[in-house]
């Protein structure tokens, strides 16, 4: 639904003074709030009503950087996200992680997508919002590095789509990426349309996130956020695109049925073809720790669900023990940041290209220790809940997209359904 509050709508190119003067002091509001609130002592709304309950940041949506793509110059780039948990306002992350040269944007703005249209870059009439860094609409993301946006006073409905458009003027290098988004993303090939609510000028369909990798809210909710960091298998492939069904995606469903205040936001950390203990596509689980799960907003719990790639690719992990201590690492660098880390088995791949007898032995001493090893805080058991009775080293027929190694969208909600919501949030 579109923010119907007075002064809400937009010009059709952002470009009045007035408009622009609104902006930024309605920016500079949420500035100054989100610093007073963050100043708060954490029990210093116990006895408020609920019309006065104090707003907290929560991460609602991120992706991780896979890699890199060809630079679009000239372009304006509309990437489609889907948020979980929402907000009366938001901030958009902006990566160039993965580039060799500064990345420069002209504009960047952030909408609803029209509802019930996974297909369209249509923004809801009213509700296109300019993003600013600093007060300026302009920046410059160093390589290496990420840029935060200033809060962007924009109601944002839970369970709903923005549209997120950069403008990039130049070239500016290898652009960062993540490229297996499962979500049809937009592209006008000539000129700054960021301010475009009707998608006409957006010709081109990618299937990828370029350059935006996370989104916070600020709501009322308490509850923080939780990371999914993972592969392919996370990632989402195997179900349906456009449609939202990835595991991560379920979990956040079934989240739904709590409270607002305790509901967290889920934040999907999965690469397709990632590793725990090897730089392959994408930095390795490890290496990555910190962007993906540490610096993230409000993050509570991490659910880590990598191995499979380390043991079936190239070269492939033999002794059991090196994934063990991989996870023993990630365990130890989450809880001194006070997050509780959950662990999930690794999911068969008997009848795949990959599969051996050898390396389903390493698979099973793998899940062993997970199970019985006290490695992390909690388990989830995705193998056994999606192993074929009948045959344990490989998927349920029902589950099973036909390649015998990821999930189909039945498969992607038993894996959800595994995780006991206590683990994740406070259901009491």
């Amino acid at each position: 639904m579109a923010d119907t509050t007075p002064g809400a709508r937009t010009a059709p190119r952002l470009a009045a003074t007035s408009a622009r003067a609104q902006a930024y002091v309605l920016t500079l509001v949420l500035l100054v709030a989100t610093t007073v609130i963050g100043a708060l002592p954490a029990r210093a709304d116990t006895h408020r009503g609920p019309s006065a309950a104090a707003r907290h940041w929560t991460g609602t949506w991120a992706a991780a950087a896979s890699g890199t793509a060809p630079a679009l110059p000239g372009a304006s780039i509309r990437n489609v996200v889907h948020v979980g948990v929402g907000g009366t306002a938001a901030r958009i992350r902006i990566s160039n992680r993965l580039g060799t040269a500064p990345l420069r944007l002209g504009a960047v703005t952030v909408a609803l997508q029209v509802p019930g249209a996974p297909g369209r870059p249509d923004a809801v009439p009213g509700s296109l919002r300019a993003a600013t860094f600093g007060g300026a609409r302009t920046v410059v993301v160093p390589p290496g590095r990420d840029r935060v946006t200033d809060p962007v006073a924009l109601r944002v409905p839970a369970y709903s789509n923005l549209l997120i458009t950069l403008h990039t003027p130049a070239g500016s290098g290898p652009a960062t990426y993540h490229r297996s988004a499962r979500q049809t993303g937009f592209v006008a090939p000539r000129g700054d349309r960021t301010a475009d609510e009707h998608g006409s000028a957006f010709t081109t369909t990618v299937g990828s996130w370029y350059y935006v990798t996370g989104v916070d809210v600020l709501g009322t909710s308490t509850a923080g956020s939780v990371v999914a960091l993972g592969d392919s298998i996370t990632d989402g492939n195997g179900s349906t695109a456009d449609a939202n069904r990835r595991w991560p995606d379920r979990l956040a469903e079934r989240l739904r049925a709590l409270p607002a205040q305790r509901r967290p936001g889920v934040l999907n950390a999965g690469i397709s073809g990632n590793r725990l203990l090897r730089t392959g596509v994408g930095p390795s689980a490890l290496a990555r720790l910190d962007a993906d799960v540490l610096t993230r907003t409000g993050v509570r719990t991490l659910i880590v669900m990598e191995g499979i790639n380390d043991i079936k690719g190239t070269p492939n992990v033999t002794d059991p023990a090196a994934l063990t201590a991989g996870y023993r690492r990630i365990v130890a660098r989450a809880r001194a940041h006070g997050i509780r880390v959950i662990g999930a088995t690794l999911t068969p791949f008997g009848g795949h290209g990959a599969y051996t007898a050898a390396r389903e032995r390493v698979r099973l001493a793998v899940n062993d220790a997970i199970r019985t090893g006290r490695v992390f805080d909690a388990v989830a058991d995705f193998d056994r809940a999606v192993r074929d009775p009948a045959h344990p080293h490989r998927v349920r027929p029902a589950y099973d997209p036909g390649d015998h190694l990821h999930f189909n969208d039945a498969g992607m909600r038993a894996l959800a359904d595994a995780i006991d919501l206590a683990d994740v949030a406070d259901t009491a």
